[in-house]
């Protein structure tokens, strides 16, 4: 935190995440924490009083989990995670209320309050590597994010039946997996089709019993889609499920389909936009506008005040993988545009 000189004034709020996925790399949410305190270094360092107190925050939980719920810690602050939220079970049952009390957090201090408003934060601003190839493929220096998508996930149980697999023939089976496994294909092209429009991915498939001589008689699959347009989501989820139950009822497989909705498609703030666009064009940086694909506490952030968001180029795209890259120059730039920024707000 940078203390600002009138203590009446709403303050201003920098930061991201520090969570990581499985075998994630070392920038998808750092850079913008780490940024964060840089850029206010450098602005203590280099005598600035800002009028408005800056702070510096590390959300928790950013991150998907096995309860398929993203953003922990930007739910609680802006009072959007609920109780049926903390009800959500994993794959063996356990809640996430459960989950959290384990870890030493009290469930019901999580959903008792908001403290996030217009009156104690004025602005939120995210600095994010792209975690795609589109800056890099253009050769801009700076992404001016627009809007973040929108994720519907799904959980699909397929009931089959199990049979011995040398001896029963390929016709009189309710193979289980090989249900699942079209709805993979019918996800993909789904995507595939999508035209730019949005993506789908299958992440998981389990099957049951698992031993290699017999027919699966069960199999469980999570996939996602996301977009920023909510009209293609909707229209999506009701094709994607009529296209699952038929190719499960052709194979004699039965199917239910549990929709979790993690967060709605959120413009952000035009006027920041704007603010962060003349930052990068006093440095002399390239910039770009550019919506994003993937998701980041300031979706939620975004619904209580004015949020905004300033990506730096994904060395090849790659991101939530050990290859995950950004260059130290990109970062550099990306900290500049969020220190000029911050400034120009400050003084606004």
């Amino acid at each position: 935190m940078l203390q600002g000189e009138d203590p009446t004034a709403p303050a201003l709020m920098l930061g991201s995440h520090t969570d990581t996925v499985r075998s994630g790399g070392n920038f998808d949410g750092v850079v913008g924490v780490l940024g964060a305190i840089e850029t206010v270094r450098l602005l203590r360092d280099g005598g600035q009083k800002p009028r408005h107190t800056i702070l510096v925050v590390d959300f928790l939980g950013e991150e998907s989990n096995d309860h398929g719920l993203t953003c922990l810690g930007s739910r609680c602050m802006t009072g959007e995670l609920t109780a049926a939220d903390l009800d959500r079970p994993d794959g063996e049952g356990v809640t996430l209320g459960d989950q959290c009390a384990r870890t030493g957090l009290d469930p019901s201090a999580m959903i008792s309050q908001s403290w996030l408003g217009p009156d104690e934060v004025s602005a939120y601003l995210e600095l994010h590597i792209e975690q795609g190839p589109v800056l890099e493929q253009r050769g801009v220096e700076v992404g001016v994010v627009t809007a973040i998508v929108g994720i519907e996930r799904l959980i699909a149980r397929f009931l089959g039946r199990a049979d011995h697999a040398g001896t029963m023939p390929m016709s009189d089976r309710r193979d289980a997996l090989a249900a699942a496994a079209e709805a993979v294909l019918a996800i993909r092209q789904l995507g595939c089709d999508a035209q730019g429009a949005g993506v789908a991915t299958t992440s998981r498939v389990t099957a049951v019993p698992g031993s290699p001589n017999v027919v699966p008689s069960a199999a469980r699959l999570e996939a996602e889609m996301r977009s920023t347009d909510p009209v293609w989501l909707d229209a999506a989820r009701a094709v994607l499920a009529q296209e699952v139950a038929a190719k499960a009822g052709a194979l004699g497989v039965g199917v239910e389909l549990d929709w979790i909705h993690d967060n709605q498609a959120q413009k952000l703030d035009d006027s920041l936009q704007s603010v962060i666009i003349g930052a990068a064009e006093s440095r002399g940086l390239s910039w770009a506008p550019i919506p994003s694909g993937a998701t980041h506490d300031a979706v939620h952030v975004a619904r209580k005040i004015p949020a905004a968001m300033i990506f730096v180029p994904s060395v090849d795209g790659r991101s939530h993988c050990p290859e995950e890259m950004t260059k130290l120059s990109d970062i550099a730039n990306g900290i500049d545009v969020l220190a000029n920024t911050i400034l120009a707000l400050d003084r606004r």
